[in-house]
């Protein structure tokens, strides 16, 4: 066949597993691949939740893009400006064209602080904090250093936002590291959430209200956040109620990337990408791919989820290349962590269409689903070190696939 371009949008996670599965399935004269980002710092996004609490560095999670992606795998340090699906070109901020046979969205999103009532206003960075960013989580790590005891409040202020456990795994975590102090007896802590229980999948939900009462967290639900008064350290919900703190933790709204309002027919409202569940094809044009956050999936944003997706995108950006039908693989599976202190998490792992359910990952003799494990902490620590060597260079790890395994799980009846 003739040489195709291969253009991915974002150097992340979804966009730098992309390119080197891409890359290990087209030799360079079959193919050229280039990739996209606006800068050249790779964050390992699930180590931010330890640099807070003084449990990782910043500079331990962030390494550069181009030595994360194959050789003979072009990089441009730049901002897109826009896509024209009906020319399938780029434009990039610079004026360079870039045309492409193959497009993939893999650009994430974007944090949006500003879009909440006096978010970024006074006490922004002194009282008001979000570990979404490597400069928020350095700047409460220095917070927490100081707190004394009073109400520490985490809120998340809508969905969907990336990692929807990590402001759990934050509070389960801040609740550890005042027990370490010595002033947990004088925090009130408060999990403050728009959704109405602890998680987006009820029998996990479950699991973990009750981990929350087990640590004297009160739990806020139906809490949709409108408004924040640093200055009188006040958070307002659009119902009329108010909570009062000393130390705010929040996840902002996020929103897809900028460049997809700006581009004819290639995302929604938010800036997120429609895409197919199964194929990852995207509604925009056949040869217009999108994984990870940067899509409308119905499933968690999650770095498990973006890696199962990267298997069944590379096959299928292969087999439109090929002019063949298009492989509907991809069955929503993702699996996450949760750190819960004290040296423990728990695990839990599902799809579109099963719950979180107990048993072991991922076979009966494998990690302890939903259930507080010393095993499920040391594996999220590991996990690291995989992300880096084994995720991103486009390896497969022996027994863990796309699809969601059913082996080990206690399946519910009806």
């Amino acid at each position: 066949m003739t040489r195709k371009r291969i253009v991915i949008l974002g150097g992340g996670t979804g966009g730098t597993m992309a390119a080197n599965r891409l890359r290990r399935r087209f030799d360079p004269d079959e193919a050229e691949i280039h990739v996209v980002d606006r800068d050249d710092r790779h964050v390992y996004q699930p180590g931010l939740l330890f640099v807070p609490f003084g449990l990782a560095r910043v500079d331990e999670i962030v390494r550069p893009r181009r030595r994360q992606l194959r050789r003979d795998i072009a990089f441009h340090e730049a901002e897109v400006q826009s896509v024209a699906i009906e020319r399938d070109e780029v434009e990039l901020d610079d004026g360079t064209i870039l045309p492409y046979d193959v497009l993939v969205v893999a650009t994430g999103v974007r944090l949006l602080p500003e879009e909440t009532e006096g978010l970024t206003g006074p006490g922004w960075n002194e009282r008001v904090f979000t570990f979404y960013s490597p400069e928020g989580a350095e700047l409460l790590e220095r917070a927490l250093a100081w707190f004394d005891g009073g109400r520490l409040v985490v809120n998340l202020v809508d969905m969907p936002i990336k990692c929807p456990v990590a402001p759990l795994e934050f509070v389960f975590l801040a609740d550890w590291h005042l027990r370490e102090r010595g002033i947990r007896k004088r925090t009130e802590l408060t999990y403050v959430t728009p959704l109405d229980a602890a998680f987006t999948k009820p029998v996990a939900s479950q699991h973990l209200a009750g981990l929350l009462a087990e640590k004297e967290i009160e739990l806020v639900t139906e809490f949709n956040a409108g408004e924040v008064d640093g200055s009188a350290r006040t958070l307002g919900s659009y119902d009329g109620r108010t909570l009062e703190f000393d130390l705010l933790v929040t996840v902002p709204l996020h929103g897809g990337a900028p460049y997809v309002e700006r581009s004819p027919g290639l995302g929604d409202a938010l800036g997120f990408v429609p895409t197919d569940t199964h194929t990852l094809r995207t509604a925009a044009k056949d040869n217009v791919f999108a994984l990870g956050d940067a899509t409308d999936l119905p499933i968690s944003k999650a770095g498990s989820v973006t890696h199962f997706e990267a298997e069944i995108l590379t096959e299928n950006v292969v087999r439109h290349l090929a002019g063949k039908e298009l492989q509907a693989g991809y069955d929503g599976h993702a699996n996450c962590f949760i750190e819960t202190g004290f040296h423990k998490a728990l695990l839990i792992d599902f799809n579109y269409e099963t719950e979180p359910l107990p048993g072991h990952f991922p076979t009966a003799f494998g990690l302890p689903l939903l259930r507080e494990s010393r095993l499920n902490h040391l594996g999220k620590l590991a996990f690291q070190w995989a992300y880096w060597h084994a995720l991103l260079p486009g390896r497969e790890i022996p027994g863990i696939g796309p699809t969601m395994p059913r082996s080990g799980k206690q399946l519910l009846t009806a």
